[in-house]
């Protein structure tokens, strides 16, 4: 089986830029979602927010291996009217059966995120591994590089299992 794998969906680009960052410290692989119809100017707007509201599965491509194949799936999804993003939906009504184990990066304006954590445990049947998100502004100005690393450092060493803490001879009581 193989490590990591990164699936974003990006309307503006945030998600892309942080699913990049992933890329290129990890070296994890990265998929991708696309919509099969614009949401450009207002109408574009306009279904994104009636993705939202009413919960939508809209029609989408993804260009990506199968998930299943996979340790963990990193799920990169902008968060819109404090929800999880329709084509973010659609995939994981069509794949999340086949993840083993999930990690959400929420990118968003303001807030919502833990309403999409939420929504994505439901398509998977199980909770995430972990979650986290990061502001546009985070991403746009690159303070959010350091959190990035941290939140991949952790999934790697959840994905390696519990590790034995080892003590210093010193500070072993048998020590002596």
């Amino acid at each position: 089986m193989d490590g990591v794998l990164v699936v974003v969906y990006s309307l503006t680009g945030t998600g892309q830029r942080v699913a990049k960052l992933l890329e290129q410290t990890r070296g994890w692989r990265v998929a991708q979602i696309r919509d099969l119809h614009r949401r450009a100017g207002w109408m574009g707007n306009l279904r994104c927010m009636l993705d939202s509201l009413m919960r939508r599965k809209p029609a989408i491509e993804y260009l990506g291996p199968d998930p299943a194949g996979f340790a963990a799936v990193v799920l990169v999804s902008p968060v819109w009217m404090l929800r999880m993003a329709g084509p973010m939906r659609s995939f994981l009504a069509h794949y999340g059966h086949s993840v083993q184990d999930a990690a959400i990066v929420c990118v968003m304006g303001g807030s919502g995120a833990p309403n999409v954590a939420a929504e994505a445990g439901a398509y998977l049947n199980h909770a995430p591994l972990l979650s986290t998100f990061f502001t546009a502004r985070e991403v746009e100005d690159g303070s959010c590089a350091g959190r990035v690393g941290v939140f991949a450092g952790a999934l790697e060493a959840m994905l390696r299992g519990p590790q034995t803490a080892l003590r210093e001879a010193q500070w072993s009581p048998q020590a002596g």
